[in-house]
Parts: C-alpha cells; structure tokens; sequence
C-alpha cells in the first residue's frame, strides 16, 4: 500500500527539467485541471504547495503528472518551518525532497517563518524576530534544506502583523543577510510588502528599492482582505481570496522597473474562483511582463 510519496515509485522515464520563463504563471488548484488541460491554457508555469502532494498517489499525483507533461512547475512549500527554533522535520524534509526527484521543479521555495512546535504543524505561517541568533538559525536552517535536496532554494518575504521589540535588523537587511549567507535566492511576495508596510505604517516604495531584487528569482502576487485591529485600526490580512488590488499592481511595476522580466505567479488559494477569472489576472500579469520587457528592449 502507497502510504505517502516516501512509498511511491519515481517515475520512468523521470522528467526532464524543465525551467520556469519569465512569463506569467498561476497556482494550480484541483478544479481548474481539465479546463486548463483541454483549453491549453496560455500560462508559463503552475505553482503547487509541496504539501498537498505528500500522500501517496491518486488523483492529485495523477493531475500533477497530466500539468507536468505540459508546463514547468515551481514547488512552494509552507511547512518546512524554516524558522522556527528546532532541528527541520526529517520525515517532512523527506517528504519534500521525493517530490523534487519525481517533478523536476523549475524552482523550489519555502517562506521566512515558523508553523511547527516539536511534532504539531500548524495552519499558520507565523513570523520571526529579526535577530542575530534568528539569522544563524535560518541560515542553517536553509543549509539543511539545500544540501538535503541538492539544489538552491528561494526564500520568500513574509507578511506581517507584528513587529518584536528585540528586533535589531530591517526586514530587507536582514533577507540580503540569510541569502548572503547561505546562498539561497530570494522569492519577492510584492502583496506581502504592502500588507506589511500597510499594517506597521511604512513605505512599500522605499522599501523595495531597498531590496536585494538582484537576488530575486520568481515574483508572487495576491490579493488581501481588510480588516481592523483590537483598537479600531485598520489591519490587512494576507487572503490570498480575490484579485490583487490595484497599489500592488502599481508597486508589482516598480519591482519589475528594478527586476526587469522575470516569472511572476498569481496566488488564489481561498474563495477560488472559476478558471476564466484566474486567467484575466494572469493576463493582466504578462501585460506588465511585456512591458517591462518593451522597456528593457528600448534601454538596450
């Protein structure tokens, strides 16, 4: 019996690897599979949380397998607890690791944050005091994941709702230090940037300028929800539920002014909508593509 992907053959012949173009991409959900395979839909590549496709086999592995024949995937994880205090999770790093061996993804990525305490997961991605100790422990953290898997990895800027008092590093200081230091690209979560400076009352502006963009290798875009806080005031959450606002898709063009083109997912995980509402947004997404690529063209 195929308990978990630890028990599953790898495929024969394995799949080629296949990188991701820097075109607009989507994450793939369930119900959109057959319409996305019989319309061959125009997308460059769908993203999958490494997490839903742990179990053995059945019909997620067999959609997989239909989508990886046809377009590059990325494998985003959002469990590794990267930063939480304790060692990685052998049989999830494991776990993870089939996965990459079966699907070739053209990139893989985890998120700057914690959801494990000792054996309990978490539905929740929850943030990380930007420390020295924080820093060294991430950087091992992602060492671990590297080596394990044999390949680089991109890590992805949170979305936050607190700030900690013992903080002694800036958020963009200290993502240009974890991937200095252990070699990690970087994933660029333009919505996650505006919640945050929205939520702790900063620049989004000035902060991506601050940024390591030159570090960066996939862009992710989604929408918020608002909402307020204990106090009355208001509050952003990271929904991931409707379109993506439109002063993210004004700072989605300013990062791409720093970045030039490079693949940029639309993330839709909650509230999904029909097939043909994801795709206007992919749409939207490679419009901004194309331009930032027209304008590279015309520097040159």
């Amino acid at each position: 019996m195929v308990d978990t992907i630890l028990d599953a053959p790898l495929h024969s012949p394995r799949y080629a690897p296949r990188a991701l173009p820097d075109k607009a991409g989507a994450g793939l959900k369930a119900e959109h599979v057959a319409e996305i395979l019989e319309a061959k839909a125009d997308v460059g590549f769908f993203e999958v949380h490494a997490e839903n496709y742990m179990g053995g086999g059945g019909l997620p592995h067999a959609q997989l397998r239909a989508i990886r024949e046809n377009y590059p995937i990325s494998l985003h994880g959002v469990g590794m607890s990267i930063g939480g205090p304790s060692d990685l999770n052998a049989d999830h790093l494991a776990r993870f690791k089939r996965l990459v061996e079966i699907y070739e993804p053209g990139m893989v990525s985890e998120h700057l944050a914690w959801s494990t305490h000792t054996d309990v997961f978490y539905n929740d991605l929850l943030p990380v005091p930007y420390t020295d100790e924080t820093l060294a422990n991430i950087v091992d953290h992602i060492d671990h994941m590297q080596t394990a898997l044999g390949r680089k990895v991109l890590i992805e800027n949170p979305s936050t709702y607190v700030a900690f008092e013992e903080s002694t590093w800036a958020e963009v200081d200290f993502m240009a230090a974890v991937a200095k230091r252990s070699g990690c690209g970087l994933l660029f979560d333009v919505n996650n940037v505006y919640i945050s400076a929205k939520n702790h009352s900063l620049s989004a502006e000035a902060y991506i300028d601050a940024y390591p963009l030159h570090l960066v290798e996939e862009i992710h875009l989604a929408g918020h929800a608002e909402d307020v806080d204990d106090d009355g005031n208001p509050l952003l959450i990271d929904t991931h539920d409707r379109e993506v606002a439109t002063d993210v898709w004004t700072l989605y063009e300013r990062t791409l002014g720093h970045t030039g083109k490079i693949p940029s997912l639309v993330e839709w995980d909650n509230e999904v909508p029909k097939w043909s509402v994801l795709a206007e947004e992919i749409t939207r997404t490679q419009s901004h593509l194309d331009r930032a690529s027209a304008r590279d063209r015309h520097a040159a």
